[in-house]
């Protein structure tokens, strides 16, 4: 068994390289964009005491308005108290409302108040400006190529959440029937 402590560890003084068998480079690219692309809407989440994981909740509840916390939980592959202290936050601050289910009232509906809506706004719009920028003058081809690589990062089982997004042409859009 691993000692955890790391205690008689020897240091290894040489850095991991691709002959190590992974891909680095593209491990490294996504580290650093992922820093960027979330950097200007973190800014804006700490002025409301907020983190990734509202900013996570008021991406869906704007995507999706309706849906359950069932299925919130489901998309965010998050556990219920996970979800809890950031829904209640969010509920309490005006950003979102929990409405009854019309056919089963214990199942409680998540929708973006204008405050919720705004917000979400607020933080998207530096978002599609990076992403327009990087795409610059990428081709219609290029682009469904980026998207098609990173659809396949996602977990096989898991993709269909992507196809069912409002707008999305590849599948239906939550309520559409």
């Amino acid at each position: 068994m691993t000692d955890r402590k790391g205690s008689n560890a020897i240091p290894i003084r040489t850095a991991l390289t691709n002959e190590d068998g992974v891909d680095l480079a593209i491990i490294e690219l996504l580290f650093f964009a992922y820093r960027d692309f979330t950097s200007d809407p973190d800014q804006m989440l700490a002025e409301y005491g907020f983190g990734r994981a509202h900013h996570r909740v008021l991406h869906f509840v704007n995507r999706m308005p309706g849906l359950t916390v069932a299925e919130l939980l489901d998309v965010l592959k998050i556990t219920k108290q996970s979800l809890a202290r950031v829904l209640k936050q969010l509920i309490d601050t005006g950003h979102i409302v929990q409405v009854p289910g019309p056919r089963d009232r214990r199942q409680r509906e998540l929708y973006p108040t204008e405050k919720g809506r705004a917000l979400m706004l607020d933080l998207a719009r530096p978002q599609s400006r990076r992403i327009l920028a990087a795409l610059g003058e990428s081709s219609a081809t290029e682009r469904e190529g980026i998207e098609r690589f990173l659809k396949a990062m996602v977990n096989p089982e898991l993709r269909a959440q992507i196809d069912n997004l409002p707008g999305n042409t590849s599948g239906k859009g939550h309520g559409d029937e």
